[in-house]
């Protein structure tokens, strides 16, 4: 007989993974299919659902190829957070393209509703800001239901792409918690849609899908071709909520950094912060007859995303330049403000800045600044934590950038943190697996604790006058980037 196995699918911005999960924590095999972007306008960024869907059908076909599929117990989904398609109920087919977490053609709507930022973080956890979903869906009604008659009349769909994923592959239409937390219309005080939010963004309760638990099965199968039907949907977890349960992140002291184009800190913590930190207040995941597990969260939206941007502008590649990069950035300071900057500025108008130039600057100090400006805004993040009481003792690191050496041993040095680089580079797939498997008794949590689990470990330091000096200039760079 086959080894069995848990599926989990990661459902990224530029690609789809699916990774086959055995009972002791092995990666039995590996499939892979890319997903492209589309930028129809500045500020856009869009996909296609149906490319969405098969980019997960091509992964399994990739994955079919090295393990018998008919050895799986249950497919866990992670995925792409934010990002939202609009769909017809009855006949499955989407209304509108996926409007990525990327996406700032809804920066106009803010002005509209800056009367309610507060309220909305009030309740949500979450800044007024277009990356999150409730912006989008105003958006989307507005274009395709303005009178909100369909929508109301429960003919459209809004979802999310675990939302999608759901759809397609089960039939259901259902939400997992902690991404429905992720739209800015959920109460995190009942873990439910907020009646308030929903009256503040205009979207009807009917287009919404029902929000499920974490870890259960949601669904089975059905037509997914090469998937067998019958096959249960047992574990659901936006991509940066999946890595954290993938370190075992409900242990106390533990703080997840994921570098991936945007980057995602996060750490389960109970305790309210005593003033504004810039952070998010988010759900990280609701495991059966529990309440929501609350997190803080901080959104990064450009960290390989401005490796790759210089990569492009010098005729390179991210991992030629991050080899290239020189030992200091000798006084260049980059901001990688492309898209505005997230947390903790929530500064959406915020520009991308290049200072400290001079004659000598070359491509090996502009790809240390661009690696730097990585670093420096996971620094600033932590410092929020620890000002929000939520006091990190290891940041577990993960994402292609953490297996640059250099650039971790500076974050250690620099956020004053022992950072543990993940040796799994499926950290939100693994996560999904591992949400999956507890679902369906594959696993329990005292089990999922003890899966061995290996990491590089740096504890660097620096002089506390360098680090002021390097936090300085870092700093002033930011302040000029910033639109107030």
């Amino acid at each position: 007989m086959p080894e069995r196995f848990v599926l989990a699918i990661d459902q990224g911005t530029s690609s789809t993974k699916v990774i086959a999960v055995a009972v002791d924590g092995r990666v039995l095999a590996r499939g892979t299919a890319s997903l492209d972007l589309s930028t129809p306008q500045p500020g856009w960024v869009e996909q296609s659902p149906q490319g969405v869907l098969e980019s997960v059908r091509a992964a399994i076909i990739d994955l079919s190829r090295q393990i018998d599929l008919s050895a799986a117990t249950c497919i866990g989904i992670s995925n792409q957070r934010e990002s939202l398609v609009l769909w017809e109920r009855e006949t499955g087919l989407p209304v509108s393209p996926v409007i990525s977490w990327q996406d700032r053609r809804t920066t106009a709507l803010l002005d509209e509703l800056t009367w309610a930022g507060d309220e909305v973080r009030a309740i949500s956890g979450l800044p007024l800001d277009p990356m999150f979903s409730a912006l989008k869906a105003r958006w989307l009604l507005d274009a395709h239901d303005p009178t909100r008659a369909r929508s109301e009349a429960g003919e459209l769909v809004l979802g999310t792409v675990d939302s999608w994923l759901l759809h397609g592959l089960t039939g259901e239409i259902a939400i997992e918690s902690g991404n429905a937390s992720r739209t800015s219309l959920v109460d995190l005080a009942t873990g439910d849609w907020s009646p308030r939010l929903l009256e503040i963004f205009g979207i009807p309760r009917a287009a919404l899908p029902t929000i499920r638990d974490s870890v259960g099965v949601v669904g089975e199968v059905r037509g997914f071709s090469p998937l067998p039907d019958g096959l249960p949907v047992s574990g659901v977890l936006g991509d940066s909520h999946a890595a954290l349960f993938s370190h075992a992140g409900w242990r106390p002291g533990v703080a997840k950094a994921t570098y991936g184009t945007g980057s995602s800190v996060m750490a389960l913590s109970a305790e309210p912060a005593d003033s504004d930190t810039g952070l998010c207040r988010t759900i990280a995941w609701r495991l059966p007859g529990e309440g929501p597990a609350l997190a803080w969260e901080a959104n990064i939206l450009a960290a390989g995303a401005t490796l790759a941007w210089l990569a492009g502008i010098l005729g390179s590649t991210p991992a030629e330049l991050a080899e290239e990069a020189s030992d200091s950035a000798e006084g260049v300071v980059m901001i990688p403000g492309f898209n505005g900057l997230a947390a903790p500025w929530w500064d959406a108008e915020a520009q991308a800045l290049l200072s400290g130039l001079s004659l000598s600057t070359g491509r090996a100090q502009l790809a240390r600044a661009a690696l730097d400006s990585i670093v420096f805004q996971v620094c600033d993040v932590i410092a929020a934590m620890r000002d929000a009481r939520c006091l990190p003792l290891r940041l577990i690191a993960d994402g292609g950038i953490s297996a640059n050496a250099e650039v971790m041993r500076r974050q250690s040095a620099l956020c004053d943190v022992t950072v543990a680089v993940s040796p799994v580079a499926e950290a939100s797939a693994l996560g999904a697996a591992h949400a999956a498997g507890l679902g369906i008794g594959f696993w329990d949590l005292a089990a999922l604790e003890s899966l061995p689990r290996e990491y590089r470990e740096y504890h660097e330091s620096i002089s506390p006058e360098t680090r002021s000096e390097l936090f300085h200039d870092w700093h002033q760079a930011l302040a000029l980037a910033q639109s107030r």
